[in-house]
């Protein structure tokens, strides 16, 4: 391990070594447990209370097993190289039994020592430390063996002898501090989503015209950001253009799955992945082309909640759509013609967007709140939002 500052090392560990170091978190919460455990375990169980969230009842103990089959996957070689547990960061409530001198001069490089009995607890990671736990104490059932979990190093960082209070500071400058990536966007960026993938070939597929020359419409698509603003180059964002494919794919219960993975064991019964490719890409790659001009000029097609919208109105034409309420390309095309794609309060306002006191249209509502009532709108011509969206 090495040194970064006084009071914190940087290093890797065995899995051993952290089951042995770190007691089960699960244990330490179990009433039953505890009052047959040594005075040690109990007096580690109070501290850690101090510095943590519960397991039990919690979303966080609920996500253990996913966490702990995502690292099974990982080590089995599933995932490839595309997977990865951040350092988990401990908290040893006394001082170092020992440190030793440099192992290579100017490396920074060194052993530690922690005494039997030393009280050392998971301040960030503890999901992560339960999941390892849960692979160590059955590693049969994740589809391991202790062989391959003793190959196994895991990244840490430890604080030394600090205070309570500075531990319970740590704890919260990690999980408040930092800013929260929201759910559409980080979807956005896994590549084992169905919808994210099809989404990346739907944005390859179509070439369009910018200031006179033909690119690749995935040029204009930005995988960053939750919106994109005027100085961008991009026109739409990924996570927009995944909530067309999404809902395209199942209608209107796309909405809900818009921040939600989609695996390829859940596609509409029936339906083999490269099916679902084969049909999904070209009808909306023509719908892209077909509206080049609305994309790159930034109409409302580009707002997340419009094209939420219109995947529910082409699921309509989709083979595995319900035959009550499918109808043909010809038709969708029918419907989208007259629709006004202006950002004008005229066709917008209380559809897919807000007028504020200031006048100005804010297209800023969510896939959920706004992409029913946009496809209603596109779907249902004579009502009010419908004659509304075609100027009438």
């Amino acid at each position: 391990m090495m040194p970064f500052r006084a009071d914190a090392v940087v290093g890797t560990m065995s899995v051993a070594t952290l089951v042995q170091l770190v007691p089960s978190p699960r244990a330490a919460e179990d009433p039953r447990k505890l009052k047959a455990a040594s005075g040690l375990v109990r007096r580690h169980a109070e501290l850690r209370a101090t510095v943590q969230r519960t397991l039990r009842s919690s979303q966080k103990g609920k996500n253990v097993r996913p966490y702990a089959e995502y690292i099974a996957a990982g080590l089995k070689g599933e995932l490839g190289a595309a997977w990865s547990t951040p350092p988990v960061t401990l908290w040893h409530a006394g001082p170092l039994a020992a440190l030793s001198d440099e192992l290579v001069p100017g490396s920074g490089l060194r052993t530690l020592t922690v005494a039997p009995g030393t009280t050392v607890i998971a301040i960030d990671g503890e999901t992560q430390t339960t999941a390892w736990h849960d692979l160590y104490d059955d590693p049969e059932e994740y589809g391991l063996t202790y062989p391959e979990l003793a190959q196994v190093r895991i990244p840490f960082e430890l604080y030394a002898d600090l205070a309570p209070a500075d531990a319970r500071q740590i704890f919260y400058d990690r999980n408040v501090q930092g800013v929260t990536v929201a759910k559409n966007l980080a979807m956005s960026m896994d590549q084992r989503d169905f919808g994210t993938r099809i989404a990346h070939v739907v944005a390859d597929s179509v070439k369009v015209e910018v200031d006179g020359q033909r690119v690749p419409f995935a040029r204009l698509v930005n995988g960053s950001k939750r919106q994109v603003s005027a100085s961008d180059r991009e026109v739409v964002t990924l996570s927009a253009l995944r909530a067309l494919v999404v809902t395209t794919l199942y209608g209107r219960t796309g909405l809900q799955r818009s921040a939600e993975s989609v695996h390829e064991d859940e596609l509409p019964t029936g339906c083999r992945p490269e099916h679902v490719e084969n049909e999904l890409v070209p009808i909306l790659g023509q719908l892209i082309n077909r509206h080049a001009r609305e994309f790159t000029g930034r109409t409302a097609i580009t707002a997340p909640a419009v094209l939420a919208g219109l995947g529910i109105a082409v699921h309509h034409t989709m083979p595995w759509a319900d035959p009550a309420t499918a109808f043909r390309t010809d038709d969708l095309v029918r419907l989208l013609n007259g629709i006004r794609w202006e950002r004008e309060a005229r066709y917008w306002d209380r559809v897919a967007a807000k007028t504020g006191a200031s006048g100005r249209l804010n297209f800023s509502g969510g896939v959920k709140d706004s992409g029913g009532r946009v496809a209603d709108a596109i779907l249902y011509p004579a009502t009010e939002a419908g004659r509304r969206i075609r100027g009438l």
